[in-house]
């Protein structure tokens, strides 16, 4: 018998579910105030709805065993905007929905072999919106829930800012192979790239100088309109940036404009955005989205309607960097009650009983202690609970 989980899978202790339950159910809070209604995608689906239109490559997907092409979902998204245009098409829009549970992402292990990693999530998506405000709703949400979560200003919260229409811009000149290669070199800030490709000399000079321009969104807004002139999404990035500048100064989250900045899964066409954290020992993405009109489309939207947006929140990674959670607090108010051979475990029953009247967790011994001392120490060593004896 294997005693060792799969492969990227783990185990978490009653402690780390208990935090994973207290963050879903303050995000739950927000998004029910927001007007989002919670929806349970299933964790099985077709593998075509998975891939969402060649936006998720199927390496990435865990693959069932089955007559038909099924997988475990790497993210929700696609199987909420497939339930939004077919079971819940007849909603009104704007549609506000919300949903959390567990993914599953497929990835070569450093050994070799299939290494699956689950992660739990929670996250809201909007249909039916196609201008800015769609945006405007959600990073504002966004910053509500980082309120909510209480992250410490320590890990220097910094959301990252993208448009595929700013990589469109700069990709504009080139064509075919010479395109593809502009594009990774800029994505993945590879200079010796740029560097040794066949370009013109202003191309390079172009190129270079977006690479590094990056940062506080008004000083980049100027930069790329004086290399692209005023652009309809300039105006859109403007407003967007302005209304967040308030509540990211109020929640110490830097605000970074990013032209070259791209997710992993090629899902959006539209703003993109990462929520970005300083980890025990390397940053860390707590939450991304973005828009995803083509999604929509793909999945039977008619004209009118087929406009998506959203972000979920990891929330496995928000868990280890909380320095102070409510769980903890909440394990050191837990009662013990122990009886002596004096008593009898009926009488501590009842004793519990009224405990969980009072809205406290309080759990049995179910044998009899030989002393109220042994009592104690029985209690410290179980996780510092507070002792109830019953000695009579």
């Amino acid at each position: 018998m294997a005693l060792q989980p799969a492969a990227g899978a783990r185990d978490l202790n009653p402690h780390q579910v208990e935090t994973n339950r207290n963050l879903t159910e303050r995000l739950a809070r927000v998004f029910r105030l927001w007007g989002y209604d919670e929806v349970s995608p299933p964790r099985v689906e077709r593998m075509k709805t998975l891939m969402a239109g060649g936006a998720i490559a199927s390496r990435d997907i865990v693959r069932l065993v089955a007559d038909d092409p099924l997988g475990l979902r790497p993210e929700m998204t696609a199987s909420i905007a497939r339930a939004a245009c077919t079971r819940l098409a007849t909603r009104p829009r704007p549609m506000r929905l919300w949903a959390s549970g567990t993914v599953f992402r497929s990835r070569a292990a450093d050994e070799g072999g299939q290494c699956i990693e689950e992660n739990l999530q929670s996250g809201v998506e909007l249909f039916g919106v196609a201008a800015i405000e769609a945006e405007m709703e959600l990073l504002s949400l966004l910053m509500a829930s980082i309120a909510a979560l209480k992250l410490d200003p320590s890990t220097r919260p910094r959301l990252l800012l993208g448009h595929t229409q700013l990589m469109e811009l700069i990709l504009s000149p080139y064509q075919g192979s010479k395109r593809d290669a502009v594009r990774s070199a800029l994505i993945h800030f590879d200079r010796l790239a740029v560097e040794t490709m066949e370009l013109l000399p202003n191309e390079r000079e172009t190129l270079l100088a977006l690479m590094e321009c990056r940062g506080t969104p008004t000083d980049v807004l100027q930069q790329l309109q004086q290399l692209f002139g005023q652009q309809p999404v300039f105006n859109d990035l403007d407003r967007l940036c302005t209304l967040l500048s308030k509540t990211a100064l109020e929640q110490a989250v830097v605000l970074q404009l990013d032209p070259s900045f791209q997710p992993q899964f090629e899902l959006y066409t539209g703003l993109v955005f990462q929520l970005v954290c300083n980890g025990r020992s390397a940053p860390v993405v707590l939450a991304r989205g973005g828009r995803y009109d083509e999604l929509v489309q793909r999945c039977g939207a008619p004209q009118n309607q087929a406009f998506g947006a959203g972000f979920s929140l990891a929330i496995d990674p928000i868990r280890e960097l909380l320095v102070d959670n409510d769980s903890a607090k909440a394990n050191a108010m837990q009662v013990m009650v122990a009886y002596s051979s004096n008593s009898n475990l009926e009488n501590a029953l009842d004793h519990q009983r009224q405990w969980h009247a009072s809205g406290r967790a309080a759990v049995i011994e179910l044998q009899p202690i030989e002393s109220i001392d042994a009592a104690r120490s029985l209690a410290q060593a179980r996780g510092d609970f507070q002792l109830d004896w019953v000695d009579l």
